[in-house]
């Protein structure tokens, strides 16, 4: 059986990714898909009104969600789909599950950030820098960005 990790934060975005993977033919292997859900961060300002188990809850609330879009596209297929939520580095988290279910492929379908650096899901992922995104973004944003012809 073929092993799959997917890292999702976005269920449309995901399904997108995912739909390649999917074919519609019956004569493919079975697979067990392990999908990590991601829930956005709560700010540090509203961290402070917010009780922790208010917050875990809402992370359940927010996974349950999530994955009841994504789950019975992987089951209709007739393929295992067990659901996890991140809670510790995503390459940590990785490593276990890999340690856990023996290898597997691992596919990042969260969907990316303008501006910010989402966190690799392993140790050898190239990790891609938007410095210089962040810094236009910064002067567009103070009104500072003069285009020339």
């Amino acid at each position: 059986m073929d092993t799959i990790i997917v890292y999702i934060d976005d269920a449309a975005y995901a399904l997108h990714m995912l739909q390649p993977m999917l074919p519609p033919d019956k004569a493919r292997n079975p697979a067990r898909w392990i999908v990590v859900g991601c829930p956005p961060r709560v700010t540090h300002h509203a961290s402070k009104w917010v009780t922790n188990s208010a917050r875990e809850s809402w992370r359940g609330k927010w996974a349950e969600k999530v994955f009841e879009q994504i789950v019975p596209t992987l089951q209709a297929q007739g393929d295992t789909v067990i659901t996890r939520l991140a809670r510790s580095p995503l390459c940590e988290l990785t490593d276990s599950l890999i340690k856990e279910h023996g290898a597997a492929r691992v596919l990042d379908a969260r969907r990316p950030k303008f501006g910010q650096d989402l966190q690799p899901v392993t140790s050898t992922q190239a990790q891609e820098h938007h410095e210089v995104l962040r810094y236009a973004a910064a002067l567009a944003g103070a009104g500072l960005l003069v285009a020339t012809d």
